[in-house]
């Protein structure tokens, strides 16, 4: 019996000692990284950071994250370092040169920053890196092409008018009562994403069927943000234990169970090699088509984690960025009746006596689509976009960073740099005039992200804008909710705090 004590005692302290020389380890690997990265930035100049918190003790609330960020923008010029905690950080770039030599080069994703999403959207075009990335990319861009894109105006339209629709009988009821957008753009935009990219037919806007996903990825954004900006939540055997931790295993649970349904609903149409040549034979394929058929050099298709991995990766930027923009973009429209008016008035003019919009009419939209550059500009939909560095960088001012370092282009602050933009929170749809455009910095506005690793799905994105933006301003007047002005916070995309609210006035 002593034997086995002294054996089980024996056990303890050897575990015990394993335990601390693997915690002695990695804050020695800790503090080594914390050296390497206090070393790059001794020519970069920041806001002052606390020992444990950083930089977070500085923005207290997702409200003041946005303010601060462009308040350091303007104080230190083209980059500053931002510290989350004592160990992670990253280099803040609000300058579009700086932006340019970033994006011209082949960067991963910043594993710091996106590792939070992969429980939710997976290993997928967002996350990947290298030649797997390159493969993806490649197998999903014909999914993108203009021919792709011709048939499904006229399914955003649809998908628009049902919203319309819904709108017309809430006003009726209580004419001057507001509306939040987005929460019913949300849904429009889901359903237009699950018809054309998936060639299902929800009901999701009458029946509300999919209420718990639009629910799940706000969640989700929610807590993949506080989770990146928190000192404590980084480890992922912590983060787990925690409440947020749980809800948001509970999020992901149910956006997969939306995406899986897609995905089997489609796989028991290809039960035979009938059933798989008629797919391959359709004249345009949709998203989820290519993804099946899809075939790697060596002639095997995607597993079933990447496949899902894509779909929900395209489920939530497909519907949920292009909510955010269309949102904003309401927003300003209501705020502006000037230019709400010139807009509709280009409509009415393009359409005539149609009441359809075709493909065709999307390029006469000029000044609705400068209206709508100048609303991304102000609400960038995605505020800040991050890089890991490969190799070494020296940027236009001489100064350089070396690899394993992260970068952030601050998107939403890099769009009111005021030495690009004068009066940067006017908005001046002029700005985006082609005389005015072929001045300004190639990089200056950047909402879609540039280089070889942008926006897969811009074009959609701009697309059903115009579409939507078009539709709705035929049938409504905006206006603001003067008790209810909205307080932008980052959450992967831009959100309101409060939600965004008009008051619609249906026109005769």
């Amino acid at each position: 019996m002593m034997e086995t004590t002294s054996s089980f005692h024996q056990l303890t302290l050897i575990c015990s000692a394993f335990c601390l020389v693997y915690v002695l380890v990695k804050i020695i690997q800790l503090n080594y990284k914390r050296q390497k990265q206090l070393k790059a930035y001794k020519n970069f100049p920041g806001p002052p950071t606390h020992w444990l918190y950083g930089n977070i003790h500085q923005i207290p609330s997702q409200k003041e994250d946005l303010k601060c960020m462009l308040e350091w923008s303007e104080q230190y010029s083209y980059a500053f370092p931002r510290w989350f905690g004592i160990f992670f950080s990253s280099v803040v770039v609000s300058h579009p040169e700086y932006a340019k030599t970033l994006f011209a080069r082949g960067d991963p994703k910043a594993e710091f920053i996106y590792a939070t999403l992969i429980p939710w959207i997976g290993k997928g075009l967002l996350i990947l890196d290298g030649t797997k990335w390159r493969q993806h990319r490649r197998l999903l861009t014909p999914a993108f092409h203009y021919n792709i894109l011709k048939p499904y105006v006229a399914v955003i339209a649809d998908s628009t008018k049902v919203m319309l629709d819904k709108w017309e009988k809430l006003i009726a009821k209580e004419p001057m009562k507001s509306l939040e957008m987005f929460d019913h753009i949300s849904l429009m935009t889901l359903d237009s994403i699950m018809k054309c990219a998936f060639s299902h037919k929800s009901n999701c806007q009458t029946d509300r069927d999919l209420d718990y996903y639009v629910q799940a990825v706000s969640d989700l954004t929610f807590l993949s943000f506080r989770r990146v900006t928190s000192t404590i939540l980084h480890s992922d055997f912590l983060y787990s234990y925690t409440p947020s931790g749980q809800r948001f295993k509970q999020a992901c649970e149910l956006a997969h169970r939306h995406t899986e349904k897609v995905i089997e609903e489609r796989k028991k149409s290809l039960h035979n090699e009938r059933e798989l040549e008629k797919i391959q034979k359709k004249r345009h394929l949709d998203f989820l088509d290519i993804l099946l058929c899809a075939k790697y050099e060596d002639g095997t298709g995607l597993s079933d984690e990447d496949l899902r991995a894509e779909v929900d990766t395209f489920m939530f930027a497909g519907h949920d960025t292009t909510a955010s923009g269309l949102s904003w973009l309401l927003y300003i429209m209501a705020k502006h009746p000037e230019h709400q008016q010139k807009c509709r008035e280009e409509v009415k003019e393009i359409l005539g006596d149609r009441e359809d919009i075709q493909w065709d009419d999307l390029g006469k939209m000029t000044y609705s689509t400068m209206c709508i550059k100048e609303s991304l500009r102000i609400y960038s939909p995605v505020p800040r976009v991050h890089r890991k560095l490969s190799k070494p960088i020296t940027f236009f001012d001489g100064r350089t960073l070396p690899e394993d370092i992260i970068v952030a282009v601050d998107i939403y602050s890099l769009h009111k740099n005021p030495s690009i933009w004068p009066e940067p929170f006017e908005y001046d749809p002029m700005r985006f005039s082609p005389e005015n455009a072929s001045k300004r910095h190639s990089h200056a506005f950047i909402p879609f992200a540039a280089g070889s690793r942008n926006c897969i799905g811009q074009q959609f994105a701009m697309n059903e804008l115009k579409i939507a933006l078009a539709l709705i301003l035929l049938r409504f007047e905006l206006i603001p909710d003067p008790e209810k002005t909205p307080i932008p916070i980052p959450q992967i995309i831009l959100r309101s705090e409060n939600g965004i609210y008009l008051i619609l006035k249906k026109l005769k």
